[in-house]
């Protein structure tokens, strides 16, 4: 493993489907927040369009929100070149026609110490995954109504 990569932290990445191209901002100071506080980095982030006939387009990062300020212009450029064209074409399959969705690449610096504390003992991962929120509620509501 190159040195460069030597205390780097786990890497996820989220598509997240804005239905019928309705993005509202609402989340974007919570990111900007998550950045400016050190719990992640960003290392892609773009946006993409499903149109009605199926077809893709990138999307710049804009006035997402309407109100005239550049939202998200503090990732502007974020471009590790981790995503690629085949990537934004699995993505917009799994979009609805007349959708959009924001495509984020982005590093857990929070837990990059415990990865190179790991690393450096010999340990490696060897499966990894994320729950989604609605498999835990219905489990939890599963296991409430079996007591």
């Amino acid at each position: 493993m190159s040195d460069e990569f030597e205390e780097v932290g786990p890497i996820d990445y989220v598509v997240v489907e804005f239905p019928g191209n309705r993005m509202t901002g609402e989340g974007f100071p919570l990111l900007v927040d998550l950045v400016d506080r050190g719990v992640i980095r960003i290392l892609d982030l773009m946006f993409v369009r499903k149109e009605e006939d199926g077809s893709m387009s990138g999307m710049e990062i804009a006035d997402f929100t309407g109100d005239g300020e550049l939202d998200l212009a503090v990732f502007e450029g974020a471009s590790s070149g981790l995503l690629g064209q085949d990537d934004i074409v699995e993505a917009g399959a799994a979009l609805q026609p007349g959708s959009s969705a924001g495509i984020l690449v982005y590093e857990n610096l929070w837990a990059a110490p415990f990865a190179t504390a790991l690393r450096r003992g010999g340990a490696r991962m060897v499966a990894s995954g994320r729950i989604p929120v609605p498999a835990v509620l219905d489990a939890l509501n599963a296991a409430e109504a079996a007591h």
